[in-house]
Order: structure tokens, then sequence, then C-alpha cells
């Protein structure tokens, strides 16, 4: 049977030149699944595809053209398989009906199927088109292979796309730029820099994506340093930087942390007629925030003609890492919009700046206008959940989102709950949440190793580091931390040298003012006095608050009133408005009966104007959180609770309990 004739359907023109007159159909705005920018239809049916606006719509459309024959050109076919393919409102099902029928599918179609696959997360049915493409020697393009590495993407691991890779190679496709590009990009993506790099030297031509994929991917794999070198000898090829390089760039400044470059970066913005958008804009805003620079931030962020929702909430983040919650508040509370990003950011502010209690209200109040919290989110929440230990929400948190699987627990999300247990006392759910982890980092094994060291498990946190490292993982700083600490509470003293000791010799850390208050701490507990001493003598620096901290109250446990002087007064220097130096010296001439420098000590505190921090404490009750100080009366129910405390008091006491005074 012969199709029908195929009317005068499509015009291809060059980007410069304009429709052919007012009365066309085609259309100034192309949907987003026409990837064609030269693309201009004069047919009338099939201009209806074009602007269709629901798969309803788009079968009706079909059926006229089932009707009339258009359906059987390969062109037409195409424009509603792409359609239902790619477009927000299609259908991949019914894409796959039309795919099986079209007898002699060109590029553009097989493209079509395999962007649609990956589209709808169906990598490896993506990859079986392409598959059948290869085998069967069918029409393709280098956008085939392009878009055959995106839903490799998409599949863990990188053997599909070394196969796929290989299939470019064979076929010759690996001297297209654009296929050149697709390969960097998907090494970059799965962090294989060393392939990625390959890729790039290869290329005969690259051009501003080659370059941008490249400094990119350093980027976002840590090497903030190799990008810069990389965009430096991008302008020295006379490469023109656009946007995303820009944006890119002034990420791997941000890591880097010199502001000298982030202002040449703006200066260069500024002064080579670079276009200016909001997405740029709002980098600039994030990186000056980054370096506390206020004052830039808003200056970039008062210019900016049109702010977006990331606008506001750069700016927003500006303030809060500032430690400034006042204007990030205003900041937060003046945005025209918010997103789950937004309140994440100043819940995170609050979170940071000791303010617990506030960040927890927040979210209360995200979730109330049921905003979806992120993992980033959840983050910040645990972490105020640690500092007021509230126990009881971090398990909801872990029951409602993660168990019900709203939010997928990723191995930062899980380090989180893994701090907030240990902090909260239940180190056992930590333990049994480290060991269901499938996936785990430095901080992973940092936080149950310190989870352990603080609860007293010390042997179990030693044990743990021995896996650690046989497991291949480098130790670093906040590692010997907690091994440090595992072995002072463990009165572990040549254990704990020999740890020391290797920080330096076997991993080239260089031991910082926490590891040495560990080690004071360690000798002094054990009542090697001396040895701590001139451990603080050897020092290149005189240790932190921390370090002096240990060492005196190693001397009030052994009652060395000299050493002990010499270190409160070294305190008193560091930190003249600490009521807890003058406790720990009171306590200390209290051991020798030393009551005249008692009275000393608490003068002192008074012609300061020093006051005992009151002692508190809090519990959770029914899901509402509870605080009390000392003498504290100002609980609603504090009558009930004292006459239930003396109670307790008095069945103490007749079964013969003596407290300790």
């Amino acid at each position: 049977m012969r199709r029908p004739p195929l009317p005068p359907i499509i015009r291809f023109s060059s980007s410069s030149t304009s429709s052919s007159s007012s009365s066309s159909s085609s259309f100034s705005t192309k949907p987003k699944w026409n990837s064609n920018p030269n693309l201009r239809i004069t047919h009338p049916v099939l201009s209806l595809v074009e602007s269709c606006a629901s798969m309803a719509q788009l079968r009706q459309i079909q059926a006229h053209m089932t009707r009339t024959g258009l359906i059987a050109h390969r062109f037409p076919v195409s424009r509603v398989l792409a359609f239902c393919a790619l477009a927000d409102p299609g259908d991949i099902r019914h894409a796959e009906l039309l795919f099986a029928k079209i007898p002699d599918p060109n590029a553009y179609i097989h493209n079509a199927m395999i962007r649609g696959y990956t589209r709808s997360n169906l990598p490896s049915a993506a990859l079986s088109v392409l598959r059948c493409v290869i085998r069967k020697r069918a029409e393709m393009d280098g956008r085939t292979f392009v878009f055959g590495l995106k839903a490799c993407e998409r599949i863990s691991g990188i053997s599909a796309g070394e196969k796929v890779h290989c299939v470019i190679r064979k076929l010759g496709f690996d001297a297209e730029l654009l296929v050149g590009n697709g390969l960097a990009h998907f090494y970059a993506k799965n962090g294989i820099l060393a392939d990625a790099e390959k890729v790039f030297d290869e290329m005969r031509e690259r051009d501003v994506v080659s370059w941008t994929t490249m400094i990119d991917a350093y980027t976002q794999n840590g090497h903030p340093d190799e990008a810069l070198r990389l965009f430096y000898r991008m302008l020295l090829a006379n490469i023109e930087p656009n946007e995303v390089t820009l944006i890119t760039v002034l990420s791997a400044i941000s890591q880097l942390g010199i502001l000298t470059l982030a202002k040449l970066v703006h200066s260069y913005i500024e002064t080579c007629d670079i276009d200016a958008s909001i997405n740029l804009m709002n980098a600039l805003v994030d990186a000056y925030g980054k370096f506390g620079c206020i004052h830039y931030a808003r200056e970039v962020f008062d210019a900016m003609a049109i702010k977006d929702v990331f606008s506001w909430t750069s700016m927003l983040n500006a303030y809060g890492k500032c430690g400034n919650l006042k204007l990030a508040m205003q900041m937060f509370e003046s945005m025209p919009e918010r997103n789950a990003v937004s309140w994440s950011s100043m819940i995170a502010a609050y979170s940071q700046a000791n303010q617990p209690k506030e960040a927890l209200d927040l979210f209360n109040e995200m979730i109330a206008k049921s905003v979806e919290p992120l993992d980033a989110t959840l983050v910040s929440v645990l972490s105020a959940c640690s500092q007021l230990g509230r126990l009881g929400l971090g398990r909801w948190i872990y029951e409602y989102y993660i168990n019900g699987e709203k939010i997928k627990l990723s191995t930062k999300l899980a380090n989180a709950f893994i701090d907030m247990y240990a902090k909260c006392g239940d180190v056992e759910a930590a333990a049994r949440l480290f060991g269901e982890m499938l996936e785990r980092d430095i901080v992973t094994w940092n936080s149950m190793i310190m989870a352990y060291a603080t609860h007293d498990y010390f042997k179990e946190s030693l044990v743990l580091f021995e896996k650690m490292t046989g497991s291949g993982i480098i130790p670093d700083d906040i590692t010997f931390v907690g091994v440090l600490s595992a072995c002072s509470h463990g009165g572990l003293v040549s254990e704990g040298q020999k740890h020391f000791n290797d920080m330096k010799l076997v991993y080239n850390l260089a031991p910082k003012a926490e590891h040495c208050a560990c080690m004071i701490d360690l000798l002094g507990k054990v009542g090697l006095l001396q040895e701590a001493f001139e451990m603080i003598k050897s020092m290149l620096r005189e240790p932190d608050e921390a370090g002096w901290g240990a060492f005196l109250n190693a001397c009030r446990m052994h009652g060395n009133i000299e050493l002990g002087k010499w270190a409160g007064n070294k305190l008193l220097e560091l930190d003249p408005g600490d009521s807890g130096i003058y406790v720990l010296l009171s306590q200390l001439y209290a051991t020798k009966n030393r009551w005249d420098d008692v009275k000393k000590v608490r003068m002192m505190m008074r012609e300061k104007g020093v006051k005992k921090t009151p002692g508190c404490s809090s519990m959770e009750v029914n899901g509402k959180f509870h605080e009390f100080f000392v003498a504290d009366t100002s609980h609603v129910r504090s009558e009930e609770i004292y006459t239930t405390l003396r109670n307790i008091y008095l069945h103490l006491r007749w079964e013969g309990y003596v407290p300790i005074t």
C-alpha cells in the first residue's frame, strides 16, 4: 500500500532567519521537548502537537493524523513520539507503542526514545534501545551516544559507560566534539578524574563546554586549585567563559577561601560584558557570603534587577554565616517566596549559632506550613536535638522520615543520626545504625569512634579505629581526638602515647591543641603530673583553655597546689570571666584545707563580677521539653516536683542512703 504524498510541513532556517509571515503558524517560543531551535513547523496539524498541553489532546491529534494518513510519515510520527517521550505531560509507555510500529526509525527517533527512558528513570530500557541500534547498525549520530552516556549515569558503577566508550571508539565517534564532551562529563560525574582528564587531553577540538566540564569536575571532587589552573589555561587558549564556567569558578574560589580571586571574577563580569544572569549573580552573593563579606554580598544583591528565591536564600546564608541572626531572620521574613532550602538555611543558622531551641521552633513552623524538609534540613535539626538532648524527637524523625521512606538516608544524614544518638546517650542505636550502613565515609567512622570514647567504651573505640585503618580509611585530626579521648577515659598511657606519636610519624599529621589537651588529660588523670607539665613546656604553643583546664583538674584530683595555681593563673589570663576556673581553683585549695585561699578566690570572683553558671538539667516528657536550674521554681508544677523529690529523699534515708558531701 502506497503512502499518501507528504504535504509541505517543515522548514529549516538559520537562527538569524525570522518566520516568513505573520500568518505563519510557527511559534516564537519552542516547547522544552523540542531540542532543535531551527525547526519551524508550518503544517497546521503538526503545529497543534507543538502546543499540545496534555496526553488527552495528543491522542485526539494522533487520531486525526491516523485518519488522514499523516501518521504514516516518519517526521509527523517522530513529533508525536517526541512529545510522548520528552514533554512534561508525556507518556513513555505510549511512546513505546508508537516506536514499535515505526518500520524505519531514524537517529532522531532513536535518540528521543533513549532520552525518554532516561528521563523516566528507566536507564536499562534506554541502554536496551542503544544496544539494538548498534546491533542492527541502524541510523545513529553523536547524540545517540551522548544520550546513552546520560542513561549510564543513572546506573551505579561505570561498567556500562565504559562499554559505551568502547563502542564509540570502534565506530569512530570519539573524534566528535559533542561525544568527547559527553564522555568527559560521564567520567567526571562518577568522580573518575583520571579518565575524564584522558578524554579531555585526547580531544582534537575543545569548546567552552569541554573546559567547563573539567573545571567543574575538579571543583566537585575537592580539587579547587586544579580547577583554577585549568581556568587560567582556558583563558590563555582564548576560550571565552560562559556563565556556567564562572559559576563553577566561583565555587572553586569559595573552597580555597581567596577573597581577592572572587573580586577579580566580579570585576571580569562587569568589564567583559558577560551576561550577568540571575544564576551568576546568585553565585556571587553566595561566594561573598561564604567569605563573610556582607557588604559586597549586599551590594550585588541590591543591584539585582530580578531576584528569585535563591537570591534571597544566598543573602540569608551570608548573614547566618556571620552569626547575624537578627538580620538573617529579617531577610527570611521579608522573602516574597520561601522554599525548603530557605527554611533549611534559617534552621541551620540557628543550630550553628548554638540556638537549638529556636532551630526546632522554626522546624515545627516549617512542618505546620506543609513544607517538606530536605535531608539537609534534618541534618541541622538533628544537630539541634543533640545540643538539647532531644532523643525522642530524633527517634521520631528517623521513624517518620526514614522508615516512612519520605527521605532517603544519605551517608551525611546517617552520620547526623549517629552523632545525635551518641550525644543523647543512646550508644546502642548509634552502633546499630553504623552497622547497617552500606557506605561509610571518614565522618561516619569518626562519629562512632567518638561516641564510644565519650561513653567510656574505650576498648570498642580503639577496636573500631583498628578496623577503620584496616579497611584502608586514612584517619584525620578528628579521628585522633576520638582515639586519644578513648585512651584518656581508659587510662591507657602507653597506647595513648603511641597513637600521639603515630600522628606525626605514620600519618604526617601535626598534633593540634585538642590532641595535646587529650594527652594532658590522660597523663594528669593517672597522676603523671610532672610528665604532663614537661609536655606543656615542650609544646611550640601553650595549650588552649581545654589543655589548661585538663591540667588544672588533674592537679585538683591529685592535690598539687603549686602546679594547679600555675595552671589556674594561665586559664584566668585566657578567660577571666569563666566561673568554672574559679570553682576548680577553690576546690583545689579546699582539698588541702587552705580556706584563706578559697576566700581569696571567691573575693576575686566578686571583684570581677563573675557569677557561677547555675547547673541545668533537662528532660523530655511526652514530647515536651523541660529545663530546670538550681533552686528553680519557675516551672508551673514546681511545687509538685519538689514534693516528689522530698519523698524520694525520705525513702532513700529510710533505706540507709548517706549523701556524699
